[in-house]
């Protein structure tokens, strides 16, 4: 198979991995994230790390749950959080993953099996978490995946869609009691700038959630990360006057292995160029620990932030579209049916 990549492919492309488009691609209709002045302004930025925007903070005393513990920002994340106290649960696709992962940092954690394609597998997760009778305080939806391959149906949805939005959907559910017994709770989306750069046009386009119409990868994997954005930005509007905060991220261009699965050419290009240009897991992390635990941040809810601050987006995009989001919700419960509690 003769392996080529045309411009839409390298601009999708490497968006798909974080990576901005490089210098001398005509990048101008692209929307913009600047900082959004009506919420706390961080010290920190891009170059942050974990270790730093938690400098000071001590978690002694709770309980937070992170998937993808087993490696990139999922286990930099687990790791600082333990260091500062938490007794941290991470998640890997089964036991020993997460195990290994668990074993291998400093502080308290408890390792399970989450496969968030099998929503058994989520309820599986869901009890062994409630089984260690804890308040949930900070919910950290970081897994997900990026297929880099041809159309793939679970239980007739297709694949990123319910890996990256609907497993997170179904496990946030049932965990809602755990974290509702919080004093002050928070839920962070690990979305990416693919949902307002990389999404179909329409944003969710739900008439072909089921593989209905054409397939393209580089709009499947923005179509999730736009989920994860909609999802916290309804789940905030439902939890509204609670303790719970609910907000979503974009992490930036991190040196992580969700690329293993891209074609030779993108591969080689993120391994070339990537290094330039990308974050550490240590940097990759930071927005993520920080919107989990930085106490400037308080009540914040709804938010996206990038570089450890909420954002405002230039130009046409859909992560704040509230009629999108709420329309979603209603069918991520009608593929989830069987699968969520009520609360």
């Amino acid at each position: 198979k003769k392996i080529e990549m045309n411009r839409r492919e390298f601009l999708y492309g490497t968006t798909a991995l974080s990576l901005p488009v490089l210098a001398g691609c005509d990048n101008s209709d692209e929307p913009v994230a600047s900082i959004d002045l009506n919420y706390p302004v961080s010290p920190f930025g891009a170059k942050s790390t974990a270790e730093e925007v938690t400098l000071g903070l001590d978690l002694t005393g709770k309980t937070a749950v992170v998937t993808g513990c087993n490696s990139g920002l999922g286990y930099e994340t687990m790791r600082v959080l333990a260091m500062r106290g938490a007794h941290v649960i991470g998640t890997g696709r089964n036991l020993e993953k997460a195990s290994k992962a668990c074993s291998s940092v400093t502080g308290k954690t408890t390792p399970v099996a989450l496969e968030l394609s099998n929503f058994d597998s989520i309820i599986e997760c869901a009890d062994a978490i409630a089984k260690l009778s804890l308040p949930v305080d900070i919910l950290v939806c970081n897994a997900g995946i990026n297929t880099f391959s041809d159309l793939e149906l679970v239980n007739g949805v297709e694949r990123t869609f319910v890996v990256n939005h609907l497993g997170h959907f179904v496990l946030v559910n049932q965990l809602m009691p755990l974290i509702k017994e919080s004093e002050e709770s928070r839920v962070v989306h690990v979305s990416s700038k693919s949902a307002y750069v990389q999404a179909p046009a329409v944003g969710i386009d739900f008439d072909n959630l089921r593989g209905e119409g054409a397939f393209d990868y580089w709009e499947a994997y923005g179509r999730s990360k736009l989920a994860n954005a909609l999802f916290s930005l309804e789940l905030s509007s439902r939890l509204e006057g609670s303790s719970i905060s609910s907000n979503a991220l974009h992490p930036g261009l991190v040196q992580t292995n969700i690329a293993r699965n891209a074609p030779v050419v993108l591969r080689t290009a993120f391994d070339w160029f990537g290094g330039l240009i990308s974050k550490t897991p240590e940097e990759g992390a930071a927005t993520q620990v920080y919107v989990a635990t930085n106490p400037n941040i308080k009540g914040v809810s709804g938010a996206f932030f990038e570089d450890c601050n909420a954002v405002n987006v230039s130009g046409d995009h859909h992560i704040f579209n509230k009629s999108m989001a709420e329309r979603l919700w209603s069918v991520s419960e009608e593929m989830a049916d069987g699968y969520l509690i009520g609360w």
